[in-house]
């Protein structure tokens, strides 16, 4: 129980305690996952089928060259936010007009990856959906779910998780020390009491006291707890008790569930009558949360007052009810989805108070974000995005609290558009349309929380396919702003046009659309940061059209008010145009100081479509540097980077373009030989070392040799053409139409030949294919 803390970033939980072994169960998990493509552990709650997926999916990593990612659904509600859950998982970053379960899948189609769901039971119809789709739409992708209940696929497999064996307390217990019940049990007592330890004395006391427990994990440490005050005989004693009082209940529930239930209900007993209220109060908070976010949740100035709230939730802490983790800034805190759901159980026993407990939940939420909204543009972006990832989960339950609730829309709007600045430089486009799109549709009146969500939408169209409508939506919130007096809704709406004409090759429209907002300057409560991202787009459009002194003066001017200010995101994009504009002069080493400066940047803030465009600049100054392998290097980073955002290079025909000239300058430089084996090496290396790779902080690394087979190892006359097709660049679906086969015969040629060859990715096989001929 609360043995590991969730990690935002989609990699494996950090263990927090020791792991009783269980190591039948992850041979078990092994041999599944090995024979087949999605595993689904199945149990009671509290049996530790979490911590058991965790520890299979560790041991198998090795066999998944794209990853291991975990998705955390147990703070989610809302069906149509699974796939988005997944691919936030996966690093993904969609811009595309696809629906998004569409879009993830195109996204790992060819990729060799586990994906971990943890806590599918309360969203069994999404997750066998996201299954569903990720099984057939691709060779690769394997999956490991945790639920209560079966995903219902005729592909699945299952493996139940079983409680702790518990040896006879009446039996041989001279092997006791070996038992996973006991040995858990002695681990967590001795946390709470140092000096207790496993005797021959107190051994059949310990196995009956688990056996009384059913072997659960979750019962077991909660009761374990219980021995900073009482003995084991004690606590057998009261525990028995307990299930006395339970027996009178119904004979429907199944026995483990009544085991469960009779530990949790003597936790909750022997709290205090104010620890007992935090906790149904702290349930309405989903995933992780700070003592700031428990003190405005719980404390409501009458039966609990915000000081009183640390001393309960040290409280519950030390009765294991919390657990308590590392987060960004400092402490947070846990409620196992057991004990949260039990929490929400006594607050709806109370009348009023879960509404009135999620309505402080999303005042406080919509409190944080406009405060981060304020400093955006300053120091401190770093610590900022870190903050709202971690609280993403109650970000999530208060817009849709929001957007649930009777009267609560226009709220809902507010905190949707609130969070302008991280669905854009966060990278999480896909989910802001989401939220942006409910919202307007739930308050359709014309009010400033419109005006703002309709140019935030409008900003967040990032495909070819959506730029009309993200402008209609722009020119929408221009004009209703300007209808409201609002100036600066208004100057904002007009970013977001110039931008869409930007981006929509409209360079000269855009030219002029900027240089008017630039010399009409800032309005009263314009954001700093679209003040000076007016500046970058004119920038963008100056060196575009090859105006590149008057874009460097541009930047320069607006690098003294993001140095002014500590700001570092915009200020990114101020060196990437200062960049741009000095490969425009040809002056390669400026452009690449520039250049760097601007990645080591967008790193700090995890921007990736910045990292992506920067990425594919420094591929085109080293391929006019001089360094042509360098340069294929980093254009297979850089689309590697892309493959997580879209194919399209974030809609822009310029960059495309520029994009492909980069490779042919290189190819032709190095040779296709040489130029495919750098570009393998590129796009093989992991986002940290690729960017230090382009920022040399370490020692460029070799790219590697060709790859080769097992000796022995032969092609049918089938797969060579197959992988001759692969070396051109081809995806699956062109291959099946080349060769006039379905798509999955396509991919099954194309999993064999990298079985046959011992590859992990496309990209070895194009590189043996070019070293073949």
């Amino acid at each position: 129980m609360g043995g590991s803390a969730p990690r935002r970033d989609g990699h494996l939980p950090v263990e927090t305690t020791s792991f009783v072994d269980r190591r039948d169960e992850q041979a078990e998990g092994r041999d599944l996952l090995a024979r087949a493509r999605l595993v689904t552990l199945t149990g009671p709650g509290g049996v530790g089928k979490t911590r058991l997926a965790a520890r299979i999916a560790a041991r198998v990593a090795r066999a998944f060259p794209d990853g291991v990612r975990f998705v955390h659904l147990s703070g989610l509600h809302d069906p149509a936010l699974v796939p988005l859950a997944a691919a936030d998982a996966l690093g993904l970053h969609d811009h595309s007009a696809q629906p998004p379960l569409d879009a993830l899948v195109e996204q790992v189609r060819d990729r060799r990856l586990l994906l971990v769901v943890d806590n599918c039971e309360h969203l069994l119809a999404a997750c066998a959906e996201l299954a569903a789709a990720l099984l057939r739409g691709t060779t690769g992708v394997r999956i490991l779910a945790t639920s209560r209940h079966r995903l219902g696929l005729t592909e699945e497999h299952l493996m139940d998780v079983r409680p702790l064996p518990v040896p006879d307390p009446d039996g041989d217990l001279s092997a006791a020390d070996a038992s996973p019940a006991l040995t858990l049990f002695a681990d967590r007592a001795a946390a709470v009491d140092p000096g207790f330890r496993l005797t021959p004395a107190n051994r059949a006391a310990v196995a009956r006291l688990c056996r009384r427990l059913d072997g659960l994990p979750l019962a077991i440490e909660l009761a374990a707890v219980r021995m900073r005050v009482l003995s084991v005989e004690q606590l057998l004693e009261r525990l028995d008790d307990r299930y006395r009082l339970l027996s009178a209940g119904s004979p429907a529930v199944l026995p483990r569930h009544q085991t469960l239930r009779a530990a949790v209900d003597w936790s909750h007993d022997l709290c205090t009558e104010r620890e007992q209220l935090v906790w149904a109060r702290a349930a309405v908070l989903a995933g992780g949360f700070d003592l700031e976010t428990a003190e405005a949740v719980c404390a409501d100035g009458e039966r609990v007052r915000a000081y009183d709230v640390l001393e309960a939730v040290a409280g519950l802490v030390d009765k294991s009810v919390l657990s308590r983790e590392a987060g960004p800034d400092g402490v947070r805190y846990r409620l196992l989805d057991t004990l949260r759901h039990y929490g929400l159980e006594k607050l709806r026993e109370l009348p009023g108070e879960e509404d009135a407990a999620r309505r402080r939940q999303r005042d406080w939420m919509q409190e944080r974000a406009a405060a981060c909204e304020r400093t955006w543009f300053g120091p401190g972006q770093r610590e900022t995005v870190a903050r709202l990832r971690a609280d993403q989960d109650n970000l999530r339950a208060a817009l849709d609290y929001s957007l649930t609730a009777p009267g609560e829309a226009l709220a809902g709007l507010r905190l949707a558009g609130t969070l302008w600045f991280y669905w854009h430089a966060c990278g999480a486009p896909r989910e802001g349309r989401y939220w942006l799109d409910r919202a307007l549709d739930a308050h359709p009146g014309p009010t400033r929380e419109r005006a703002r969500a309709l140019w935030i939408s409008g900003l967040l169209a990032g495909c070819p396919e959506d730029l009309t409508r993200g402008r209609r939506r722009a020119e929408e919130a221009a004009a209703l702003a300007r209808r409201l007096g609002d100036e600066a809704e208004a100057a904002h709406a007009e970013y977001v046009i110039g931008v869409i004409r930007l981006f929509s090759g409209d360079l000269r429209a855009a030219l002029d659309h900027f240089r008017a907002g630039v010399a009409r300057g800032p309005v009263p409560g314009q954001h700093l940061s679209l003040v000076g991202l007016d500046r970058v787009e004119l920038a963008c459009a100056l060196g575009f059209l090859g105006e590149a002194d008057e874009a460097i003066a541009v930047c320069e001017e607006t690098r003294r008010l993001c140095e002014a200010h500590g700001e570092e995101w915009v200020l990114s994009y101020v060196l990437r145009m200062l960049a741009l504009a000095h490969t425009v002069k040809r002056d390669w080493p400026r452009a690449e100081h520039h250049a760097r400066e601007a990645l080591r940047r967008k790193l700090a803030v995890h921007d990736i479509v910045g990292i992506g465009l920067t990425l594919d600049l420094l591929a085109q100054i080293a391929g006019h540097g001089g360094a042509p392998e360098r340069a294929a290097v980093l254009l297979g980073g850089a689309d590697r980077v892309w493959a997580d955002v879209d194919r399209d290079r974030w809609g822009s025909a310029a960059l495309a373009t520029a994009r492909r000239s980069t490779e042919a300058r290189a190819r032709e430089a190095t040779g296709a030989q040489a130029f495919d084996r750098a570009y393998a090496h590129g796009a093989a290396l992991p986002l940290p070392d690729l960017v230090g790779y382009a920022l040399e902080e370490h020692r460029p690394p070799e790219p590697p040799e060709p790859e080769r087979p097992p000796q022995g190892v032969r092609l049918t006359r089938r797969e060579t053409e197959v992988a001759e097709l692969v070396a051109e660049g081809l995806a699956n679906q062109q291959i099946a139409d080349r060769l006039v086969i379905a798509r999955r015969t396509a991919e099954g040629h194309v999993e064999r030949i990298l079985s046959k060859l011992g590859f992990s990715n496309r990209s070895q096989i194009a590189a043996w294919v070019t070293a073949q001929r």
